[in-house]
């Protein structure tokens, strides 16, 4: 977001407790012992490689008020605790002889305990310690399965007691506490939510997940929310592909402890489902929701029986493996990146194009309840974190994992009706979705017509963007109608993806739509080739309809109608040869109308100019980037390759921005790389559409001017003022 467009938030008091706007004063006032300041949790983490839900259990326990004195204290001895009691690999052995210098101590570690068989006891392993066959009693286990899957994180006191056995373990086990709630609090939460406004409500939880609500648009905040949706509804199947940094897998590894996030390449039948030598049931069996990291991937092997037994789980809530049928409940989510933008992958494949063969297909896809589009979540930025004041998130998730038991799903159906060419599995879809929005919104299951709308409108949408790629992969799924009507009314009302609106002639490419894409439309007027000799080429009058018989000799039988151009075409013919010189002080010269008729329609642009280095210089080069974003096709991807140079003071920044810009203009198509050379002196762009123009200063052809967000030279290159400079275009093979 561009410092003009910041909303205004909170200001900054004390460094330890910034000034509490109206809704973190009414938060810390009905939930008094349920929230924390979401910044303390980057202020005690430090290099503790621990999730964000065990460092909130510790601030919900010792960072209990608002008081500026009583939250320093408490950060304090939160860091304390973390810095004698947590495990640092690195620091085992350390802590190790503590145990045994001091006959007992502390620990926060990741613990998993299995079944010793030969000795007919549990015994636990500690992850960073690197201490195992500690012997744990069975209530403890019985307490706490998950111990026995993949472990859990826990305050445990461990006890060194050597009795001169080789044989015999030293280490043993005095108490372990998970690190998570206990116990159900849904009648006071239920109470409190009635004290808050919807919207008051859901900028409390982008809060308690760690974001800044004025930061993001309500359409955003919806979709931050469904991400969500699996560790509240029940056998949930949800997907998202996107761009990489747009905080995917956060929520999954860090929101709650009822979540498995792990890698799409390590899971097996055996660790997913049940393993069939033990019996013992697999990941689905203990976990709400178990999310598939780095899931996309096209060159990427999974197990066909694998993807078989999950294919009849996301339907059935079932797996059979062996002789038993089971059944589970808990929710999938994958998760991945993508390589193209929206347009692209519309006019080449569809929107699932990253996954793997054996995912890439209609049965599996066909079970997704809902397609977050990745691609409009923004990429992480320090300013997007909060400092106000959420629910300590394993209270919240145990909330959550208690109205997994609830279902809202037919709410809807007194004030609207879906459409009845819906199949089965996109009226499920829906109806789970709606029931998941409506427990994070409005828990007590009751809101009107008018708040209930939006939420079906969300749902609807995600599960037609399955279905619409759906029959663009398996020519025999049928289109079905995703509209709905409202109670006493007979007029459908259509549910479209945004993507579906902005790309039409793409997204329906082949099915007989009239749309026209608007994804070229904004060259501006009369930003031409700045020689302004040439104007916009027009289509060729055609010739008056011959008054005879319409015989072989009639002109307008023999000459057809030319094709219209379109935006793109229209700027590329007014590119013709010249050599341009501007004197010092002028003004009106935009990058638009030097460069973008010549890098119109390209595909490949490098650029050589040894001073893009500096802040200024780099902002020239984006403002260029800009020019090929107007001039080029949407649907398909331009590399645009920088050449150079570098020097010790400003590496560092440079190599951050030029990160950030490939992150940025990634997004929108155009893939950026560069390469450094200490030996270049020229400046240049070369594009494959034949061009060479030649920079007699670079880019940095513009005087200084004041680069406040209220100056509009920041952004209207017209009304700055250039330096002397001279620019030469060329036809590549003239020039060579």
């Amino acid at each position: 977001m561009a410092d003009d467009e910041q909303p205004d938030t909170t200001v900054t008091g004390t460094d330890d407790v910034p000034t509490m706007n109206d809704l973190d004063r009414k938060v810390t006032g009905e939930f008094s012992g349920y929230t924390v300041r979401k910044d303390l949790v980057g202020k005690v983490k430090g290099n503790a490689l621990v999730p964000s839900y065990v460092l909130e259990y510790l601030l919900g326990k010792y960072v209990t008020t608002t008081d500026s004195e009583s939250v320093r204290a408490g950060v304090e001895r939160v860091r304390a605790i973390l810095a004698d009691n947590y495990v640092h690999r690195e620091e085992a052995n350390l802590i190790q002889s503590k145990i045994r210098e001091k006959g007992r101590y502390q620990v926060i570690d990741k613990v998993q305990v299995t079944l010793n068989e030969k000795l007919d006891q549990y015994e636990a392993m500690f992850e960073n310690l690197g201490i195992s066959r500690v012997v744990v009693d069975s209530d403890t286990v019985k307490k706490n399965p998950k111990l026995l899957v993949t472990g859990i994180w826990c305050m445990c006191t461990l006890v060194y007691a050597y009795s001169g056995d080789p044989k015999d373990v030293p280490w043993r086990l005095r108490r372990l506490m998970p690190v998570q709630m206990s116990h159900d609090d849904r009648e006071n939460y239920l109470a409190m939510r009635s004290r808050f406004t919807a919207g008051e409500w859901v900028d409390l939880l982008m809060q308690s997940v760690g974001f800044e609500p004025a930061l993001f648009s309500e359409r955003a905040k919806l979709l931050h929310l469904v991400r969500m949706i699996p560790f509240v509804e029940r056998n949930y199947n949800l997907i998202e592909l996107g761009p990489k940094g747009t905080g995917k897998s956060h929520i999954y590894s860090e929101f709650s402890p009822h979540g498995m996030l792990i890698s799409g390449g390590e899971v097996t039948a055996a660790k997913l489902f049940v393993n069939n030598s033990s019996g013992q049931i697999g990941l689905v069996g203990y976990w709400d929701t178990v999310a598939f990291d780095e899931f996309a991937g096209k060159t990427k092997k999974a197990d066909r029986a694998l993807v078989d037994i999950m294919k009849n789980y996301m339907a059935n809530k079932s797996f059979s493996r062996g002789r038993n049928t089971m059944q589970a409940e808990a929710s999938m989510a994958f998760i991945g990146n993508t390589s193209h933008n929206v347009p692209y992958m519309l006019k080449n494949t569809d929107l699932f194009e990253e996954l793997p063969k054996q995912y890439h297909d209609s049965a599996f896809l066909d079970r997704i309840h809902y397609y977050v589009p990745g691609w409009e979540f923004e990429q992480i930025r320090s300013e997007m974190f909060t400092d106000g004041y959420g629910f300590v998130v394993d209270y919240l998730a145990e909330i959550l994992h208690n109205l997994r038991d609830v279902d809202y799903a037919s709410k809807y159906e007194k004030y609207f009706a879906l459409s009845p060419t819906l199949s089965t599995r996109d009226k499920d879809g829906v109806r789970k979705t709606f029931s998941g929005l409506m427990k994070l919104i409005y828990p007590s299951g009751e809101a009107s017509m008018e708040e209930m709308e939006p939420l079906l409108r969300c749902a609807i949408e995600g599960r037609k963007r399955v279905k619409d790629q759906l029959c663009r992969i398996d020519s025999t799924m049928a289109e079905v109608d995703f509209s709905y009507t409202r109670a006493g009314s007979p007029d459908p009302i259509a549910v479209h993806t945004v993507e579906e609106d902005d790309y039409p002639d793409l997204y329906w490419r082949g099915r007989g739509t009239s749309a026209v894409s608007a994804s070229n439309d904004e060259i501006p007027e009369g930003e031409t080739a700045m020689a302004g000799a040439v104007s916009p080429a027009k289509p060729e009058t055609q010739p008056a309809a011959s008054s005879g018989n319409g015989g072989a000799g009639d002109p307008a039988e023999k000459t057809p109608a030319p094709k219209p151009m379109n935006p793109i075409e229209r700027a590329a013919a007014a590119a013709k040869p010249d050599h341009l010189e501007f004197a010092e002080d002028r003004a009106g010269v935009t990058y638009n109308r030097l460069f973008g008729p010549y890098v119109a329609g390209a595909s490949r642009i490098t650029v050589k100019d040894p001073y893009i280095r500096k802040t200024h210089q780099i902002r020239n080069f984006v403002e260029f980037l800009e020019t090929v974003f107007t001039y080029t096709d949407r649907a398909d991807e331009v590399h645009v390759h920088l050449i150079t140079a570098s020097d010790a003071e400003t590496m560092d920044r440079q190599l951050e921005d030029f990160t950030q810009v490939q992150n940025t203009f990634g997004q929108l198509g155009i893939v950026f790389t560069y390469e450094f050379s200490d030996t270049g002196h020229d400046r240049s762009i070369v594009t494959d559409t034949g061009w060479r123009v030649i920079l007699g200063r670079g880019l940095d052809i513009y005087q200084y001017y004041d680069g406040n967000r209220l100056n509009p030279q920041v952004r209207l290159q017209k009304l700055r003022k250039v330096k002397e400079f001279e620019i030469t275009y060329v036809r590549k093979d003239e020039a060579d």
